[in-house]
């Protein structure tokens, strides 16, 4: 309780001042962070169609809802994470790149990065798109886990009614084309069907008429989305500038991988067949198998010490302690990353970020999912697929697959994971100029958000 409360005393001491100007007040954040930029004739042109306009929303959609982080008992206090803008506390004293970040809280990353994006406009009838920043994760706890359960229809009403009555010509410009926000939960858990009575799991956000017109971005996507657009979850790698990454990215180079494969996740215990338990059934018998000729070769040549390890992340312990997974990833050349409750996992950023090849089990998990950071034509360069069917049912061993391909091979996938790890991290605000060089999952969320919005608004 002690530690809650210092961490609560500490953020509102510090972020709070600052979010009410620049959530509050729009114009006056714009100005403090871009004056340099809109005082640049070069930095000016270069926004051509790239101005965005941050909707100035009361403090009840963003700010207030940071205050109720303790509130819902059935879920995680998420109160220790909102340091840093959301990067949560840094993993220890000494650390400049690393954090225990929340990937509830993408919002409020997003949000404090959007505030020093260089093309901010203080004209609504000149912008590109229109960001709103709503804390709609935050938001839905309410109705998942709180007292208004029972009117999760309701979930966005309030949002929409307050962007028709207050200056109503923002959204009567496109009817709501132009407008995006980010919503740090599976768009499933915002899709259910208004009709559904009684209501089950989730809200009806996305499924509001009046949103239809709004690009939502998520860290997962439906089947078949047409709203919402997957962006990476959040890792814990959020560097300051260009020497951290770099020193990260040679550690990654330099680190010897001696174990084939790894699975850093929970589930897999039960009797019910499914990709989790067989993979646990490998590693276990891989381990008692450990003699086998193929493996003696391989461990002969000095390349691998272990076939398979298992961090065993059950009861959500790895979930903010990025040293229990990040270390064994650093030593894995594979890592396994089999869907769970929904398809995607923030297990295959982290892995990438450890410049560890990915290898999936569903299309849905990543190449169905994050087209704009994660090219759909180049998954065979960077990951391994096996059909968890294949898997589960006919016996095909994980082992067998990925020993069966050539080392160049996997030097190869390992170099175009490692040119991938900028794609998928999430850079610390205020980092430094020539790290911004780098795009990354921001910058390339924002670029493509203003594609698609020119696109939707083109065909209107």
């Amino acid at each position: 309780m002690a530690y809650k409360t210092q961490i609560t005393t500490i953020f509102l001491s510090i972020t709070t001042l600052f979010f009410l100007l620049l959530i509050v007040n729009p114009a006056s954040s714009q100005q403090i962070l871009n004056i340099e930029s809109t005082s640049n004739q070069a930095t000016t042109a270069d926004c051509n169609n790239r101005w965005i306009y941050i909707r100035n929303l009361p403090s009840r959609f963003n700010l207030d809802l940071l205050a109720n982080c303790s509130e819902y008992p059935l879920f995680d206090d998420f109160c220790p994470y909102l340091a840093n803008h959301g990067l949560g506390q840094k993993t220890h004293i000494k650390s400049r790149s690393w954090y225990r970040t929340d990937p509830l809280l993408l919002e409020l990353i997003f949000h404090r990065r959007i505030l020093e994006y260089p093309c901010l406009t203080n004209d609504p009838n000149v912008a590109d798109a229109v960001f709103l920043p709503y804390y709609a994760a935050i938001d839905s706890l309410r109705y998942l886990y709180g007292p208004d359960v029972n009117s999760s229809f309701q979930h966005g009403m309030e949002l929409f009614e307050f962007l028709q009555s207050d200056e109503p010509g923002i959204w009567k410009r496109h009817m709501g084309h132009d407008h995006f926000l980010v919503m740090a939960r599976p768009a499933w858990d915002f899709s259910q069907p208004l009709d559904n009575d009684p209501p089950i799991w989730g809200t009806s956000f996305l499924e509001l008429p009046e949103f239809y017109n709004v690009t939502a971005l998520v860290p997962e996507g439906r089947a078949w989305p047409w709203q919402e657009h997957a962006v990476p979850y959040p890792t814990s790698f959020h560097p300051p500038n260009l020497a951290c990454f770099e020193a990260w990215i040679q550690r990654v180079k330099r680190s010897r991988r001696n174990a084939l494969m790894l699975f850093a996740g929970g589930g897999g215990i039960g009797a019910t067949p499914n990709i989790r338990r067989s993979i646990r059934t490998e590693c276990e018998n891989s381990s008692i198998n450990s003699n086998s000729s193929s493996f003696n070769v391989l461990e002969s040549n000095g390349i691998y010490s272990k076939i398979c390890h298992i961090v065993d992340c059950s009861n959500g312990i790895c979930e903010h302690d990025p040293i229990r997974y990040m270390r064994p990833m650093l030593q894995a050349t594979f890592c396994l990353q089999p869907p769970g409750d929904t398809p995607t996992r923030r297990s295959t950023f982290d892995a990438i970020t450890a410049g560890c090849i990915p290898v999936f089990f569903e299309e849905l998990s990543a190449k169905m999912q994050y087209g704009w950071h994660l090219p759909e034509e180049k998954y065979a360069e960077f990951s391994v697929f096996i059909p968890k069917e294949e898997v589960v049912f006919k016996g095909l061993k994980i082992l067998d697959v990925l020993m069966g391909i050539p080392r160049s091979e996997v030097r190869r996938m390992r170099q175009s994971v490692l040119e991938l790890i900028p794609r998928v991290m999430y850079r610390r605000h205020g980092s430094s100029l020539g790290l911004r060089t780098k795009k990354d999952a921001f910058d390339i969320a924002i670029d493509a958000t203003l594609q698609t919005i020119k696109d939707k608004i083109a065909n209107m």
